[in-house]
């Protein structure tokens, strides 16, 4: 077999970000989660509950969702990441939880109004959550193998962020262009929505789905042609009392590396926040400001651009001086932001009434929108690197599970918090408020992380 180039293996495994976007871009925030949100609130408005109640009790459904979602990854991943550690084999279990994301995305087109099913619908788009989530648990153990300097890592995962963005970007312009269709009838490129979708049961919404899975198929292909495992020294088979103990290990070594423990304790409570601002931004623009699903989009894209952008620029930072200013300076940001949104209503901006029609909320939100996608996704490419510099260098994947159970451990409680939040205020608008104070306290943690981390390289 010819030797595949160091060039290849890179952009194998950028087109994993590529292919994988799509999910978090076209289903988790911008198409399918504001469909999901309009949907349940029609349900329980016909059902003879108020708007506003309604909006709120929606918007708890799809938090309920995401909670259940990520308790279940929180459990398996750093089992089944010390499982593939011990085999020194993660490519069967990419395979696997691909074949999740295609048949969790795909089944979303069974999601038609009438008769619609909260349950169903938060049960397949939970079976595709996870199968993107443990997927991406694998290919980013795969990054301290693409280069041996830490630095050019931080360039490496920016730029693989960055592609990923544009990916997220070309496939919400393809939906909102040839699919989704305005309160008019015709998509946003003036056309009858592609394939001759029928508005009224939301077809030209719900293809959303299986234009995820197509694309996750299609752009994978890379990866599976220029990834490949790299042999284990001592091999093991996939033995589930082998990992586990090789987990427990691990877990019980923490404390003795305090800066490891410290950076699982912050990125643990900054990623959940993020995830609550991009899980929830959508819903939020349609609950609060009465926005459309293509508005959502435009926003979705103005958001994407703004995120490739500054993954890149990020990158070239986080190279120059390192992973920690970059992931400092974003949640800073993301602070001040999401404050920002909490102020917005269609009539306010920061508790101060504006005149009736005022363009101003919606240009602030687009702005937010605009900072979200920058800083969130430079925070992302930093902290992936980061990680890199934080783990132990034989036990890589074992290190991403954990950093995916300290994503998901409290994966639940940002979509918690803003469900109990939105329940007991009946406030959508209030209901994101608990995003801020997750940002402050894993931004506080950061002071106990060394930069270079506690492991000798």
């Amino acid at each position: 077999m010819a030797k595949i180039s160091k060039r290849k293996r890179i952009w194998g495994w950028y087109f994993f970000d590529w292919a994988s976007q799509p999910y978090n871009t076209l289903l988790l925030t911008f198409i399918f989660g504001p469909y999901f949100a309009q949907t349940a609130t029609s349900s329980l408005v016909e059902g003879g509950m108020a708007l506003s109640q309604a909006k709120a009790q929606a918007q708890a459904y799809w938090g309920y969702g995401l909670t259940a979602t990520g308790l279940a990854i929180a459990v398996l991943a750093p089992i089944l990441g010390a499982v593939a550690d011990s085999s020194g084999r993660r490519m069967p279990w990419i395979w696997l939880f691909s074949a999740l994301y295609v048949v969790g995305s795909a089944a979303l087109w069974w999601t038609e109004p009438q008769g619609f099913s909260v349950v169903w619908a938060l049960f397949f788009f939970g079976i595709g959550l996870i199968g993107m989530e443990f997927a991406t648990i694998f290919t980013n153990s795969y990054l301290p193998e693409l280069d041996p300097d830490p630095n050019e890592r931080g360039r490496l995962s920016g730029s693989g962020w960055a592609f990923g963005y544009v990916g997220g970007v070309v496939a919400l312009v393809l939906m909102i262009a040839l699919f989704q269709a305005g309160p008019n009838g015709i998509t946003m490129a003036g056309l009858k929505p592609f394939l001759g979708l029928n508005t009224a049961t939301e077809a030209d919404t719900r293809i959303v789905g299986p234009l995820t899975a197509l694309w996750y198929v299609v752009f994978m292909i890379p990866f599976f042609l220029y990834i490949r495992d790299t042999p284990h020294a001592n091999p093991v088979r996939y033995r589930m009392g082998k990992g586990l103990s090789d987990l427990g290990n691990t877990l019980k070594n923490l404390p003795r590396h305090p800066s490891l423990l410290a950076y699982l304790g912050s990125s643990m409570f900054y990623r959940d926040a993020l995830n609550g601002m991009y899980t929830f931004g959508g819903i939020y623009a349609l609950g609060v400001l009465n926005w459309s699903i293509i508005d959502i989009g435009v926003f979705g894209i103005l958001a994407a651009v703004s995120g490739a952008v500054f993954c890149w620029i990020g990158g070239r930072v986080d190279r120059a001086v390192g992973p920690m200013p970059v992931i400092v300076t974003c949640c800073v940001l993301l602070i001040t932001t999401a404050c920002l949104i909490i102020s917005l209503t269609p009539t306010s901006v920061l508790g101060i009434d504006v005149a009736d029609g005022s363009a101003l909320p919606d240009i602030l939100f687009y702005l937010a929108g605009a900072i979200i996608g920058a800083a969130g996704g430079a925070l992302q490419a930093s902290s992936r690197n980061m990680l890199t510099r934080q783990g132990n260098p034989e036990r890589m994947t074992e290190a991403f599970g954990l950093y995916a159970l300290s994503g998901k451990a409290t994966s639940f409680l940002a979509p918690a918090l803003i469900a109990v939040t939105s329940d007991m205020t009946g406030s959508q608008r209030l209901g994101i408020t608990p995003v801020v104070g997750l940002f402050i306290v894993g931004l506080i943690l950061l002071a106990w992380v060394k930069p270079k981390g506690d492991f000798v390289r």
